[in-house]
């Protein structure tokens, strides 16, 4: 174990690693005023309650980054601007994703693909990311009130009550597991070596995990012990939002150490 972190160690201290967190966490912050957005315009045109999603933002995330968020949940039609906004957004998520690529190549050896190819990967990998967001929202916050309005128009018949108290049962673990294959694709993607994606378990696994930790503890401190405005004044909510999507980057990358270590440590025992 002390040889395992050692060598994890060395690996995020790689200068390929050490700037990912910064770069992948910009990305993404300017990237999900955006998702939010659609998210919004979503609800109000399937009649959706913002409320719901509020209150399940709330129970999830700090009360700082839900009161950033909020404003652009009310969104109730798409106009030139949004449009334009949402692009651009989307545009600069993808450089996020696009030094993941670079770094995972880097650090795994594997030939570059060339930068259209990569950009191309990119893309697909944030839609990916912005699909899975919508899906957590869908599935946990609106995912009881579907199932209500179905059993309201008896489409379920007898089983109204046992498909709602399995859904409830089985909502939290499902959302789990599909964070963690999206998570795990994600990393395999990456890298343009399909034979690493069997040794993307591990890293895969721990992000998955980070991710639900440091956002519960996180969410736990500010509420109840940082005081970022005595720092920060106004500008306190954007400071928190920024400062939880670093530490998930920070996790993101320790996960691909962590692939990374195990990958390595498989081909040298295989030789």
């Amino acid at each position: 174990m002390k040889r395992i972190l050692k060598n994890l160690l060395l690996i995020i201290n790689k200068p390929e690693l050490r700037i990912l967190p910064g770069q992948v966490a910009y990305s993404f912050v300017l990237s999900i005023i955006p998702m939010i957005v659609l998210v919004g315009f979503i609800s109000s045109f399937f009649s959706l309650p913002i409320n719901t999603i509020v209150g399940f933002l709330q129970n999830s995330l700090p009360n700082e980054v839900v009161s950033v968020l909020k404003p652009f949940l009310e969104v109730n039609s798409f106009n030139s601007n949004i449009i334009l906004v949402m692009i651009v957004g989307f545009f600069i998520a993808s450089n996020g994703a696009h030094a993941i690529i670079i770094a995972s190549n880097t650090l795994y050896q594997v030939e570059d693909i060339g930068y259209f190819k990569r950009r191309i990967k990119a893309m697909i990998m944030t839609i990916i990311i912005i699909l899975l967001f919508i899906f957590i929202l869908v599935v946990l916050a609106f995912g009881n009130l579907i199932i209500k309005a179905t059993m309201h128009m008896g489409l379920l018949g007898n089983l109204a009550s046992t498909v709602y108290f399995l859904f409830n049962l089985l909502k939290w673990p499902i959302a789990f597991l599909v964070v963690f294959l999206v998570v795990k694709f994600i990393y395999a993607i990456s890298v343009n070596d399909r034979n690493l994606a069997k040794y993307m378990n591990k890293g895969s696994l721990f992000t998955t995990l980070g991710f639900i930790l440091i956002t519960a503890i996180y969410s736990y401190y500010v509420t109840n012990f940082a005081n970022y405005n005595l720092f920060y004044g106004n500008l306190s909510n954007i400071i928190v939002l920024m400062i939880w999507i670093y530490f998930l980057a920070n996790i993101f990358v320790i996960g691909i150490a962590i692939n990374y270590e195990m990958a390595k440590n498989s081909m040298v025992k295989s030789k």
